[in-house]
Formats: C-alpha cells, sequence, structure tokens
C-alpha cells in the first residue's frame, strides 16, 4: 500500500507509545507502525523528493513533532519520545483520529500554528492549513517539482519552435553532453559539431579518451511535439555508426520514439541510447543549460543534539 500521510499516523503513533515506555523513533516506532499499515520493503525505502530521507520515516518524524508541539508526546533525549500526562488523556477520549485539526485544540499547538503562518491578516493562507495532507516539507519539494515541470515544458516548446534553428539544436546537445562531463568542453579534438553539410548522418562526436580511440556519435533531430521518431530514422542512424566503425551512439530528440523505434533499438548490437524531448529538457534544467539560478532555499531540520547538550 502507499505510505500513509503524516497525520494518519499520529493516532497509531500516539496508541504505540500508550504504555508510558521511552522509545526510540526509529526502530522501536516506525518498524511496528509499519507493520500496523502492512508497509512492504519497497514502501519503507521509498524516498522523499530529495534523496536524502525515506519517505517514510519523514512522516513518522512530522507526526511525532506535530504531536510534540501539542504536549501529546515528549522528547526525554534525543531521537527518543514518550506519552505525556496530556496524550494519555487525549487518548482516553477514544479518538477515531488525531490530525492537525485535533491538536488545535492545545494552546501551545495553536500558538505553534499562529508563529508557523505568514504575516497578512487572518485571510492569510499556508501551505501548512490543516486540509493538506502533506507535511511543510513534502509541500516544499511539490511546490519545487511543479515549478520546475512548468519551465522544462516551457523549454521543450521553445526547442520545438520553428523560430528556433536547427543548427542551433544540434549545437545545444553537444554542449549539454559536454556539461555531462563526456569529453572536453575546452578541448575541441574531444568534443565537437560535424559540419553542418555532408555529415553522413553524424551531428556530433565524443572521443571519449585523449587519444580519439573509442568515441560516441551524436545525432540530434529537431522535431515538433507530433512528429515522432521511427525506426527507419534509427536504422539509418545506426548504419552511419557502422560506417564510422563506431559502436556507441546518442540519438536525441525535441519529440518523441514511437514503440517500433525503441524496440529496434533494444534488439541491434550497437548501443545507441534514446533521449526523448522530455529527458532532454530535465537534462538541460539538471545541468544548467538554458536556465538561469534564482533565489536559492537551503531546506533545514532542527538539530535535536544541540538543544539537548550532546555533541
Amino acid at each position: 500500500m502507499a505510505v500513509p500521510d503524516y497525520q494518519t499516523l499520529m493516532l497509531p503513533i500516539l496508541r504505540h507509545l500508550g504504555d508510558g515506555q521511552i522509545r526510540r523513533v526509529v526502530p522501536d516506532v516506525t518498524d511496528p507502525i509499519a507493520e500496523e499499515f502492512h508497509l512492504t520493503p519497497e514502501d519503507r525505502e521509498q524516498m522523499l523528493p530529495s534523496g536524502l530521507q525515506a519517505t517514510f520515516v519523514n512522516r513518522v518524524h512530522w507526526a511525532v513533532t506535530y504531536m510534540a508541539k501539542a504536549g501529546l508526546i515528549a522528547r526525554p533525549s534525543r531521537g527518543r519520545v514518550v506519552m505525556t500526562d496530556v496524550g494519555r488523556d487525549a487518548l482516553a477520549k477514544a479518538p477515531t483520529k488525531i490530525d492537525v485539526n485535533f491538536l488545535m485544540a492545545y494552546p501551545d499547538f495553536a500558538a505553534f500554528r499562529a508563529k508557523a503562518r505568514p504575516k497578512g491578516g487572518e485571510g492569510a493562507t499556508t501551505a501548512l492549513d490543516a486540509s493538506d495532507q502533506q507535511n511543510p516539507e513534502e509541500l516544499l519539494y511539490r511546490t519545487y517539482d511543479a515549478l520546475r515541470q512548468s519551465i522544462e515544458a516551457d523549454m521543450l516548446d521553445r526547442l520545438q519552435s520553428p523560430a528556433y534553428p536547427w543548427e542551433a539544436f544540434e549545437r545545444l546537445v553537444v554542449e549539454l553532453l559536454g556539461a555531462m562531463g563526456y569529453g572536453s568542453s575546452t578541448d575541441e579534438t574531444r568534443l565537437r559539431v560535424t559540419k553542418l553539410t555532408g555529415d553522413e548522418g553524424i551531428d556530433g562526436v565524443i572521443d571519449e579518451d585523449k587519444l580519439g580511440l573509442d568515441a560516441v556519435y551524436i545525432q540530434a533531430k529537431k522535431y515538433q511535439a507530433k512528429t515522432g521518431v521511427g525506426r527507419p530514422t534509427l536504422q539509418a542512424f545506426a548504419g552511419s555508426l557502422e560506417g564510422q566503425r563506431a559502436s556507441k551512439g546518442v540519438f536525441l530528440t525535441t519529440s518523441y520514439f514511437t514503440g517500433e523505434a525503441e524496440e529496434y533499438v533494444r534488439r541491434i548490437s550497437r548501443r545507441i541510447v534514446l533521449v526523448d524531448g522530455k529527458a532532454l529538457t530535465k537534462l538541460m534544467y539538471d545541468y544548467g543549460l538554458g536556465v538561469r539560478a534564482g533565489r536559492s532555499l537551503a531546506v533545514k531540520r532542527v538539530d535535536d543534539a544541540y538543544f539537548e547538550g550532546e555533541v
């Protein structure tokens, strides 16, 4: 099953702490809660978009943090939690669910939420609204992902536009591969664009070693969104590789590859990597090609050891 959101985890966590024993969040809390929700190893290994922490562990920590802000849970030492008398009273009410709305009844939590809200009066909205089932960290990544997808879509539209020259696109893909570490962007003998005429089906060449003993050949096709790259085009590229006695190739396009083209590439002996328009713009974004950096935000977490006097 999918990993439960952090609010769904609150009540099971509090029940698990009902005996009043001090427990480590990981694994004394996470393991039995994972079993209660029948999470598979794959569910537990699912990572946040940042790749820095497992989604399940992250959500457990946020559930614990929010209940601690309400006073239902205390943290006697780093990484350890215990139920408080307030938490015991909350369980005695036999709630069917503990979520942000439930916690708002506790003054300490209400004060915490008030501090977390942006300025702007009573009508101000925030990503911390109780109706949202994602914790603030996940909301930040979701917003970032939405912004990134919008930028990538904009770049793809520009690449597919008739106003964007195909010659510029050919140079772009070679520049991108250079930014990715293939060849050397400062050494023309290792990373180069072939002549625009008489290129024999090859648009760029990357020498993988200084002597040029092994090379990757590049083909770039600038098409509009509805024009896919079919098997005949891939066969022609494979033939060009044969003419160059090459075993490796990269075919990049602003559109997409048909199913027959992808199947053909999987069956031939030569290794040809296919990069469609969506994959291309993702790489451009990752390697800073065609985009400019705006404001950078460092995602930080509270250092428990600092406040608990540990080193």
